[in-house]
């Protein structure tokens, strides 16, 4: 993939959207379920990039803090068309799940219902099991080249299998580039390059921080505290969504009593049978928050926790993206992307063994997890109409 690749704009910019919202529809779980979804739909299928570039992007991402799998589409939709193709595949890929999420946020007295007939949804882990299962497989495929890689990605699927913690993931990415550059004892790693980073994005990026900051200090209203809260958690946690519940979970629960226990476990419990980003729970979240002066309030609550927990993510894409093409010309840096996606392969396939053992070992869910395998590995059955089986066996299998 070179600069140019990642500017042109792609001439069906409608078509593009249109997979994006395949997409959306059809990733369930966390990001690397997602990842797995990209991997059908934008590479497989639509040939949009090549499953190398899918490895390097999502690399990229996991060292960035943000929504690791909304960041990863969204780099997608920059190499395709830029950056005003980036906001609308940011905007078609979160939007419906957010919409649906700060909906929730009103529905309190149905939330006990609406929990209750979450056992229609019991076949959509098993189900995310087998997107991610094969992703695993065939990602890892692709990364390993030769005995090292091998070598650092059965040591990075160790250690992120037992150390989940969100400083991990970042630290061992950036070790797997450094060792891999050092094992291969080429010369002349560093040349020089023209170098021209979009600066303005990272400006904005910090200003806003710095500014809602200032505005909590400055005003004690609750509306300015989750725009600062939301856009804080979108810059300071790495990874999806699984991340950033604990720590919503400590200051919106725990410490401000913005909502109970139940409510913000069942508003978890919801986000997990929906398609698309898990971080749409801060619309919930948002509004939920919100609640107790009017409903014009609320649905502003709703909102911030929507933007502010997306658009940290999104202005670290618009500034990094530009920048990562122009260093991928430096031999140090291609070298390093071979242990980095050695690491990520590494990454997708702990997260395989450990959504199949959440998942259960009962012969019904391994049973859904190696029909799913098949049905993928097919490429006949697009990952929506798997979805929708998963959802009429789950129906079926409740109200029978």
């Amino acid at each position: 993939m070179n600069s140019e690749k990642a500017i042109r704009p792609t001439q069906n910019k409608s078509g593009f959207l249109r997979d994006v919202f395949v997409c959306s529809l059809g990733a369930f779980g966390g990001p690397e379920a997602h990842i797995s979804v990209f991997l059908d739909v934008l590479v497989i299928k639509r040939r949009y990039l090549s499953e190398e570039d899918l490895i390097e992007l999502v690399a990229l991402c996991s060292i960035l803090p943000g929504p690791t799998s909304s960041q990863t589409i969204v780099a997608v939709g920059y190499r395709e068309g830029g950056p005003l193709l980036a906001l609308l595949t940011m905007i078609v890929w979160a939007l419906p799940a957010v919409v649906i999420m700060g909906a929730l946020s009103f529905l309190g007295h149905l939330l006990g219902f609406l929990h209750v007939s979450t056992e229609v949804l019991r076949f959509i882990g098993p189900m995310a099991v087998g997107f991610i299962v094969l992703a695993a497989f065939r990602i890892s495929k692709k990364v390993v080249i030769d005995r090292l890689t091998a070598v650092i990605m059965v040591i990075a699927t160790i250690i992120t299998l037992f150390i989940r913690d969100p400083w991990v993931f970042p630290l061992v990415l950036v070790l797997g580039g450094f060792v891999s550059v050092i094992a291969s004892r080429e010369k002349q790693l560093f040349t020089k390059i023209s170098v021209q980073p979009p600066w303005f994005y990272l400006v904005v990026f910090a200003l806003l921080a710095v500014f809602l900051l200032a505005a909590t200090l400055a005003f004690d209203e609750k509306l300015v505290h989750l725009a600062e809260s939301f856009y804080r958690y979108g810059y300071l946690v790495f990874g999806g969504g699984q991340v950033v519940v604990p720590v919503m979970y400590s200051e919106l629960v725990e410490v401000q009593s913005y909502m109970t226990d139940r409510e913000f476990l069942t508003g978890y419990g919801l986000v997990q049978g929906l398609p698309g980003p898990m971080f749409s729970f801060a619309a919930y979240a948002g509004g939920m928050a919100a609640r107790g002066s009017s409903w014009p309030v609320q649905v502003i609550g709703a909102i911030l926790g929507g933007i502010g927990i997306f658009l940290p993510g999104l202005l670290l894409i618009y500034f990094v993206f530009p920048f990562w093409t122009q260093l991928k010309q430096l031999k140090a840096v291609r070298i390093a992307l071979q242990g980095i996606g050695a690491v990520a392969g590494g990454m997708i396939v702990a997260a395989a063994v450990i959504l199949l053992r959440t998942s259960g070992f009962t012969l019904v869910n391994l049973a859904v997890t190696v029909f799913s395998i098949l049905l993928l590995a097919s490429r006949r059955v697009p990952a929506p109409l798997i979805v929708l089986l998963a959802l009429g066996a789950g129906f079926l299998s409740t109200f029978a």
